[in-house]
């Protein structure tokens, strides 16, 4: 079993804020320690939010901040909260730090939507970062994949590997 997790947090639909149908969103707080508090989760893990963007706003800039909090964290096992539309591409621009298990997810509904896809892609992704080997994986849809062979199918609305 892994031991403490460090969660990076990018903003992303998954920590969207919307206030009614007419209006625009803005990216909150990350959720993700709500997500987990609430489902009882019995793992050590620590919080540090490095944007807060909609993932289509990210600049390699921002990649390289999520990169340097992920070689700068001690902890081995790590999850990256992502919006989908890039979250790809991040991943793939963290392709050369080897000896951790990073593992991005994300959410198509934001967690403050009853119907929202964040809590079980979450559970997934805490499941992963502590059973995989060392690599950089993306938790959606109830399926790990490789960030070099999977695409967002934005119709379906879900992550495809081919």
């Amino acid at each position: 079993m892994a031991g403490r997790i460090k969660i990076i947090t990018t903003g992303g639909t998954i920590d969207k804020v919307y206030f009614d149908a007419l209006s625009d969103y803005k990216v909150g707080d990350p959720t993700i320690g709500q997500i987990l508090e609430e489902a009882n989760v019995e793992v050590e893990y620590s919080v540090q939010s490095v944007c807060k963007k909609d993932s289509l706003d990210l600049t390699d800039e921002d990649r390289e901040a999520v990169a340097e909090a992920v070689r700068n964290c001690k902890e081995t096992h790590v999850l990256i909260t992502h919006g989908t539309d890039t979250m790809v591409k991040t991943a793939q621009y963290l392709r050369s730090i080897a000896g951790k298990t990073i593992v991005f997810t994300g959410a198509m509904n934001p967690t403050r939507i009853r119907n929202s896809d964040a809590f079980f892609n979450v559970g997934c992704a805490i499941i992963a970062v502590q059973t995989l080997p060392s690599g950089i994986y993306i938790a959606m849809n109830g399926q790990v994949h490789n960030p070099e062979r999977v695409i967002k199918n934005r119709k379906d609305q879900k992550f495809e590997s081919f």
